[in-house]
């Protein structure tokens, strides 16, 4: 069964095979697909921007699709910056300027606790879609560590541990992650409907 990753962000595609890992399932990206549109994400739920992107390249494709959108909210900060931390320093998407900017935001800030939380939708090519999430409770520290992953993960450490997530391996950082856990509670949710490659949700 071949299944779309509504994504062209490398990593995330690498971290959502790794995770899902099912026998018979063929992944492929949004680059994979020639001529493919991006979806504008202007939901204000990382749920809404999630069914979004997987029910329209579902329809547009006539392949199952998996998708998700997820961020980080800082509780200092009204939980900001949510459905926007991917831009949260402007247009384009720029990690390092995110980063800059969130450690302005939190100077002199004592509290300094943050989740990273993901929701990861499923559609049939007919666009009915289902979702799942996860989320992963930390901290944000004052400085960068650390050369893994991307985005704000050089910043977050999250509870029980000491090492940023852009300091873990990627097998450590996915059996924690926001992403791993929605992925992990998709595969559980998911994966039989898949690997059956039946025609619909029961």
């Amino acid at each position: 069964m071949k299944i779309l990753i509504a994504s062209r962000n490398a990593h995330k595609i690498q971290e959502i095979r790794e995770i899902f890992d099912l026998p018979g399932v063929e992944w492929v990206s949004a680059a994979d697909v020639p001529g493919l549109h991006d979806v504008e994400e202007d939901g204000d739920t990382f749920e809404a921007n999630a069914i979004k992107k997987a029910t329209e390249l579902a329809r547009a494709t006539g392949l199952w699709a998996l998708a998700d959108d997820s961020g980080l909210e800082v509780a200092a900060l009204g939980n900001a910056p949510g459905v926007y931390s991917a831009r949260y320093a402007g247009e384009p998407c720029d990690h390092a300027r995110n980063n800059a900017k969130l450690l302005r935001e939190l100077d002199g800030q004592r509290d300094r606790s943050a989740r990273f939380r993901c929701v990861a939708a499923l559609s049939d090519p007919a666009g009915r879609a289902e979702t799942v999430s996860g989320s992963c409770p930390g901290r944000i520290i004052e400085r960068l560590r650390g050369t893994e992953g991307f985005g704000y993960d050089p910043l977050f450490v999250p509870d029980g541990f000491e090492q940023t997530f852009a300091e873990m391996g990627a097998e450590q950082k996915n059996r924690l992650s926001h992403r791993g856990r929605a992925m992990s509670r998709a595969k559980d949710k998911w994966g039989g409907l898949i690997a059956s490659n039946a025609g619909g949700f029961a």
